[in-house]
């Protein structure tokens, strides 16, 4: 599309839809059913509008929302967004990232000065009043408010061509209150505040027609909207109604018939929006129909006039704010090359998109877009072209939203306008005020009249002005910034227009390549622009860094957009020389080039820029910098002995040997330059610094690149050049001297050098340049590979050059013709000959090196193909050197490379006998297993690891996976098994848990003989305590015990075993086993005085007395012993006691002890008369009092009051069994508390009747509490399963069918407590219903499961008794026709499934914590808490009862949010 030729004009020339620009969407979207039989308008009339129903469909065949792709549109379904939640649909709507791109200013706004100054002057001069309304077409036309049109031209001058009316015609029919221009432009139609109608002839000014029975009286006129048929147009009351006005000219007599499209008593339509069309789609089949959408305050309907009157859809807002304004908007867009209108509407923030079509059978189809979602509340819309939309929120910001990317491009404050708004005509002021509270709340943001936009541009009236919004064009959006000196922001938005992804554009050429022609042009000119601008604005004095800091803001920039437009012709010779003049600019220029030059963007640079560039950075000091660009580049502009010279001094050793590659072809001095660097400390014997152990590794990759076929750093060695660097570099390195030799210089230096450097790693260069060459044998010759260009340049340490030439030499197949050559394979012979010379006859080299060299050799000669040939007395020579006896010193080394030398194949070289003798002289242990398991000599490679201290411990997993793998005979099974019981002991002592699991798994009936075997019995001790008790060890894995079983007599003689070692670990193994026999149990504890386990054993064996008389004596003697130590107390020296105190004093002795007793008569009282209760708790607590006679003297009173609490504690917890008079009768018979005063023991009398009292209380209470709880439970659970529900709407919200209205067979109806409302079959077609016997299914509302993040059924079955969203009662619903007499009737209920549900739901209803979970938690306190209540001084536990301010009291019911 080309530029407008007068972009200034008011009125552009008629936007022209361009089939070029299409948008692309899914074929899904159109994939909608069509519309078989649509609802009459009759219908829809008598439906009752209520003001809170949610939206609905009346008929789905007109929007199956199952077909319509989920990237068209935002919500899973229509009838999803019933629900009103305006985050979900935010939180699904696509998120535009800010500031990603420049858009620049899109609306031009101008000021209509002449019409905005005769608005004024009308006002004052002829009493016109203040504007109300305005329309635009050919002509501008503003209504007032003393009922005067004023119609301007819309030349430049905006001269008045008419006045039309009066002041006396305003003052009978009140204020202009809407307008409208037929499509030629010779009609004006005028509605007034008093309910009139006018037409005029624009021609020469002559009043045509007053209409005054149009629609009912006393209402103002809202709308007035011309047709595409001139006879024909539409008009909308401040009653709500629409009404259809032809006009007829019959005998000279000009008519107007009205007819009733939609009455206000149904619902308040507030505007109409007829589709009109451009005269060039004149043709399009959707015209014929004559289109027209209305919005009432709860819908929008669209509806065809001709050739008869019919519905073609309807759509529901949902829940809006009810002052928001119902907005519409028609227009012609293009969707995969086929123009179509789409409908724009919205009330409040959200704008949705329906695209009407008619198919090739003639079928209409009605398709909803893809939604818009802004945070505003919009009070205009209005399309400013096919893809952009302009909207006015409610507070006076004008938006450009892209439609396609839904992307906001501009916002405008609009205040200083003074928008004019039409609440008064909404009010209905004129005529008494007779409108419904809906529709006035709706007016008080009505700006219909005040807003209109024709043919790419918008009008706005403001109270004293009129102003004009058109789009810029290109060039303008793109001078806008550069007006503000927005030079980044500019030429950002020039490469949009350039690339085709700006938005709203207008100007350019449809063509790419006249497009991205013309737009280059604009972005050098901006550069130029840029370029002068910064250098002349540059600071010229201040900190350098300021300085800097400018000009780094401006080259980047620059240099980006002169490689997007592919220009460094201009970029090195216009814009440098430029820059040049600033010192500053100039070398922020040369240091930004870096990046663009290391990542291959910029791949040639001027030779003058080049010198300038590498005289900056060396300059600086930048000598990274200059070796990053050097390699990058072609240098052969360059002198070449310069920059060799000035990297060999600044050690840049990646780009000498680029240039002498690139540059002169020569691939041998800079490995001689290299060699002289690193040889002389490695002849010396010295040690390397970091710098050249760089440069060696970096020679070691050279060499392999070049071996390889790889140019080095990065790059690829000329195809033709490949065989003569091969030729130069094996030359080079196999030379008997080098060229400076001196006398003492040994032979071939260079390969000496290399093995001193790094033995391995030298030697893995020949491997992999041998391994590449036979893999290269095996491509064809016609197949070529590109290889990656390695950028990084970053040189290996020492011991990390395999991997780095692994790399460099992948994919290269440079060496078929090489490997060919018989040259080549005496070049590796004659390689493996000097090796073998330089380290086999010198002493220099540690056994490490040496065994690497006859591992590489190992290597070669176990290929099947190998040519090379090695004498095999020097492996031998090799073999006794590395196993030599006498040399102690690097016993680890040496051991490894042997063993690395056979494992690659190196034992064919060797006699294994010898070979084994002398492994085993040298206690090369690893190097006898090897060869033992060769041979399948098992047993004996247990001998090495029992021998070899570092391995010792893996013997154990040895036999365990020798035992457990399949893969060896039983014989060679037997055979480690017998080896292993040969050295059982040596095992055990080694590590007794592991034997265990060894024998258990394997072996569990060699257990006696092998404790037979084990003489000492501290090592039967460990082995049987691992093997039978679980809490001796915590290996991993499952323990033998669970695998095993032995006989009795062998727990009996770990039991005995346990009382000599470990005595206080025998309880707990009794208390794991089960194995063991009572009797003789008993004897053993007895037999070692172990009165504890002694005890546990009668417990088990049932004599409870028994235990208790046992332990009742180990409590005396423990008492005896407290009393005699308080005794001699003073007699103890200061040693002892320091002894006794590391050790368990006789307190705690006796407190563990009486705990041990306590627990025992706890257990035995359960089963006791009460005689026989007293038998076990009296005498403790004699055993308890009797001491305490003998304590006497201040140095004994805190041991008689610890006695005394112990006393307390036998006392609490006997009287849980033994009635309190009993007690308190021994007490007081006791010499210790009958001869002292009653306060003594005043606090125990009282705690006791304080217990009572307060259990009294509580069992009453509980009691209580449990009957009113249940009875209140039950009766809301009948209330909740029994009572009404009632539907929200008298229609399915899935299938959205009324279900009155289904004539065809009778439908069941499942109604939920959230009030809506489904058809049985679209429920379980959604998931929402378990599917079983009818009177047992659960269901689910599927909506408002849906809302909550997830489809109907897929929480069906953890959450349906969550929320209001679950039915509490499923009651069955027939259709309305189904039952004889018209009514619903109700099928039979029931209350089994929803128990768990309801119950679910009232225990969410709590506030608070339960007053159960309260007493519960009191009802569980045990023997502490009674210590509590009895010493109050010392309480048992932290429960809430013993918080001194409990207090229990009776609460009401809990609260229940209904």
């Amino acid at each position: 599309m080309s530029e407008s030729p007068d972009t200034r004009s008011l009125v552009s020339a008629s936007s022209q839809l361009n089939l070029m620009e299409i948008d692309t969407i899914d074929d899904k979207e159109f994939d909608i059913p069509q519309v078989d039989t649509p609802p009459t308008l009759e219908s829809i009339l008598n439906e009752p509008e209520d003001e809170d129903e949610p939206f609905i469909l009346e008929d789905t065949c007109l929007l199956n929302t199952e077909n319509i792709d989920a990237h068209s549109c935002e919500t899973s379904s229509l009838a999803s967004s019933d629900s009103g939640d305006r985050t979900h649909l935010k939180r699904k709507r696509k998120t535009v990232e800010l500031n990603a791109t420049v858009h620049g200013s899109v609306l031009r706004h101008s000021i209509l000065k002449g019409i905005s100054a005769q608005i004024v002057s009308a006002a004052d001069k002829v009493d016109a009043g203040l504007p109300t309304a305005v329309t635009v077409s050919g002509v501008i036309v503003v209504g007032t408010s003393h009922g005067l049109a004023l119609v301007f031209g819309k030349d430049l001058n905006q001269a008045l061509r008419l006045c039309l009316g009066s002041t006396a015609t305003g003052a009978e029919y009140g204020a202009v209150s809407a307008l409208s221009i037929n499509h030629d432009c010779t009609r004006l139609l005028c509605g007034f505040a008093k309910g009139q109608i006018t037409m005029w002839d624009l021609a020469n000014g002559k009043l045509l027609r007053t209409i005054t029975d149009a629609h009912p009286p006393g209402t103002a006129i809202l709308h007035v909207k011309f047709t595409d048929d001139p006879t024909l147009a539409v008009c909308n009351d401040s009653g709500g109604s629409v009404f259809e006005l032809a006009f007829r000219r019959l005998m000279g007599m000009r008519t107007c018939e009205s007819r009733c499209l939609f009455s206000g008593s149904k619902g308040e339509v507030c505007n109409v929006e007829p589709l009109l069309t451009a005269p060039d789609l004149k043709d399009h089949p959707i015209t014929q129909y004559s289109l027209l959408a209305m919005a009432s305050l709860t819908k929008i309907l669209v509806i065809g006039l001709k050739p008869s009157l019919k519905v073609w859809m309807t759509f529901p807002y949902g829940k809006t704010d009810p002052t928001s304004v119902p907005q519409l908007a028609w227009q012609f867009v293009p969707v995969q090359k086929v123009v179509n209108p789409i409908l724009a509407f919205c009330r409040g923030d959200t704008i949705h998109f329906l695209l009407v079509k008619k198919d090739e059978t003639g079928t209409i189809h009605v398709i909803k877009q893809r939604q818009l979602q802004l945070n505003c509340d919009i009070i205009s819309l209005s399309w400013i072209n096919s893809r952009t939309l302009v909207v006015m929120d409610s507070g006076e910001k004008l938006r450009v939203v892209d439609r396609p990317s839904q992307e906001e491009l501009e916002t405008l404050d609009m205040a200083e306008v003074q928008l004019v708004y039409n609440s008064s005509h909404f009010k209905s002021l004129a005529t008494g005020g007779n409108v419904s509270q809906a529709l006035a709340l709706v007016g008080e943001k009505a700006c219909y009249q005040s807003v209109c936009s024709y043919a790419g541009q918008m009008v706005l009236l403001g109270t004293k002005s009129a102003h004009i919004m058109t789009l810029r064009n290109w060039r303008e959006r793109v001078d806008c910034l550069l007006k503000q000196e927005r030079f980044v922001e500019a030429l950002s938005l020039a490469w949009s227009f350039h690339e085709g992804t700006a938005k709203a554009v207008l100007g350019l050429f449809g063509d790419p390549a006249k497009r991205k022609g013309v737009v280059a042009d604009k972005m050098l000119e901006i550069l130029f622009q840029y370029v002068e601008r910064s250098v002349k604005k540059c600071p010229e004095h201040g900190k350098i860094q300021v300085m800097e800091q400018h000009f780094q803001d401006m080259v980047p920039v620059v240099v980006d957009y002169c490689l997007l437009l592919q220009r460094t012709d201009l970029l090195f010779n216009q814009l440098y020389t430029r820059l040049v003049e600033n010192c500053v600019a100039r070398g922020v220029f040369l240091e930004s080039l870096e990046p663009y030059i290391v990542s291959e963007r910029l791949g040639c640079v001027t030779a003058p820029v080049m010198r300038d560039l590498l005289t900056h950075l060396q300059d600086n000091n930048m000598m990274d910098s200059v070796e990053n660009c050097l390699i990058h580049l072609d240098i052969t502009s360059l002198d070449i002995q310069q920059v060799v010279q000035m990297c060999w001094d600044n050690q840049l050793y990646d780009a000498m040997i680029y240039v002498f590659n690139s540059g002169m072809n020569d691939y041998i001095n800079p490995m001689e330059k290299l060699f002289q660097v690193i040889s002389p400390p490695l002849r010396e014997g010295k040690a390397l610094t970091d710098e050249q152990v760089v440069m060696g590794n970096k020679l070691l990759v050279y060499i392999s690149c070049s071996l390889a076929g790889r140019a080095y750093p990065l790059g690829d060695i000329p195809e033709d050049l490949v065989s003569q660097v091969k030729n130069q570099v094996f030359e080079f390195l196999t030379r008997l001297h080098s060229a400076e030799a001196g006398q003492k210089e040994e032979l071939y230096p260079y390969i000496r050098t290399l093995l001193h450097f790094d033995t391995r790693e030298f030697l893995n260069v020949l491997a992999l340049v041998s391994q590449v060459w036979e893999t290269q044998q095996e491509i064809p010759q016609k197949t070529t590979t590109t290889p990656q260009r390695t950028t990084s340049r970053t040189p290996p340490t020492q011991g990390e050059v395999s991997t780095s030439l692994q790399t460099h030499l992948v994919s290269q197949h440079t060496f078929q013709d090489f490997k060919n050559d018989k040259q080549a394979l005496e070049y590796q012979q004659r390689i493996v000959d000097i090796l073998l010379k330089v380290m086999v006859e010198n002493s220099d080299f540690t056994p490490s090196q040496v065994g690497c060299l006859f591992t590489f050799l190992a290597r070669q000669l176990a290929k099947p193909d190998n040519t090379l040939f090695v004498n095999r007395k020097l492996f031998d020579q090799v073999l006794e050197f590395l196993c030599s006896p006498d040399d102690d010193s690097r016993h680890t080394e040496r051991q490894q490379v042997l063993l690395e030398l056979l494992q690659v194949g190196g034992v064919v070289q060797f006699d294994e006998g010898r070979l084994l003798g002398l492994a085993e002289k040298a206690e090369f242990y690893q190097i006898c297993e090897f060869l033992y398991e060769q041979k399948h000599l098992y047993d004996k490679i247990m001998d090495c690891y029992l021998r070899d201290p570092l391995r010792k411990e893996e013997i154990f997993n040895y036999i365990h996976n020798l035992l457990s793998m399949p893969g060896y005979s039983s014989e060679e099974k037997q055979c480690v098994w017998d080896k292993a019981l040969l050295h059982i002991a040596e095992l055990v002592t080694l590590d007794p848990a592991k034997s265990a699991d060894l024998v258990a798994m394997h072996f569990p009936e060699e257990v006696r003989p092998i404790i037979t075997k084990l003489h000492d019995d501290h090592l039967v001790f460990q082995f049987l305590r691992c093997l039978l008790d679980p809490s001796a060890t915590s290996r991993e894995g499952p323990h033998p015990q669970a695998l095993l079983r032995v006989s009795p007599d062998l727990h009996e003689l770990h039991m005995g075993l346990l009382c000599r070692f470990t005595p206080r670990q025998l309880t707990d193994f009794l208390k794991v086993s089960q194995d063991y026999r009572l009797e003789e149990a008993i004897q053993i504890t007895e037999q070692y005085q172990l009165h504890e386990a002694t005890a546990y054993l009668l417990e088990k064996k049932g004599d409870s007395h028994g235990a208790f008389q046992v332990l009742l004596k180990t409590l005396k003697d423990k008492l005896s012993a407290l009393t005699s130590e308080k005794e001699g107390a003073e007699k103890r020296s200061e040693e002892e006691g320091e002894r006794e105190r590391e050790e368990e004093s006789p307190l705690q002795r006796v407190e563990e002890s009486l705990g041990d007793i306590i627990a025992l008569c706890h257990r035995s009282s359960q089963s006791l008369n009460q005689e026989q209760r007293g038998v076990l708790w009296f005498p403790l607590l004699e055993a308890m009092m009797s001491p305490q006679k003998l304590l006497k003297g201040p140095d004994a009173r805190h041991t008689s009051e610890a006695l005394k609490e112990l006393t307390m504690k036998v006392l609490n917890s006997m009287s849980s069994f033994i009635p309190l008079p009993a007690i308190i009768q021994r007490i007081l018979q006791d010499p210790v508390y009958g001869k002292g005063k009653l306060a003594e023991i005043q606090g125990l009398i009282l705690g006791m009747l304080e217990t009572f009292n307060y259990e009294q209380t509580l069992l009453e209470t509980t009691t209580s509490l449990l009957n009113h709880d249940l009875h209140w439970s039950l009766s809301h659970l009948r209330a909740a399963v029994s009572r009404g529900l009632h539907p929200r709407q008298d229609h399915c919200n899935i299938c959205l069918q009324q279900y009155k209205r289904r004539h065809d067979s009778p439908e069941e109806i499942i109604i939920f407590s959230c009030g809506h409302l489904y058809h049985c079959q679209c429920l379980q077609r959604k998931g929402s219903g378990h599917v079983g016997h009818r009177l047992l299914q659960a269901w689910s509302c599927y909506k408002c499961t849906s809302s909550q993040g997830g489809r109907g059924g897929d929480r069906v079955t953890t959450e349906t008794g969550r929320g209001r969203s679950t039915s509490l009662a499923q009651t069955k619903v027939m259709s309305r026709e189904a039952g004889e007499d018209g009514k619903k009737v109700f099928a039979e209920t029931t209350l089994d499934p929803q128990q768990s549900q309801s119950w679910d739901q009232l225990r969410c209803l709590y506030r608070g914590p339960s007053r159960l979970a309260i007493l519960s938690e009191i009802t569980h306190c045990h023997g502490n808490e009674k210590a509590g209540l009895l010493n109050p001084s010392q309480p048992g536990t932290a429960s809430i009862f013993h918080n001194e301010n409990f207090q229990l009291k009776l609460s009401p019911p809990p609260s229940v949010e209904e």
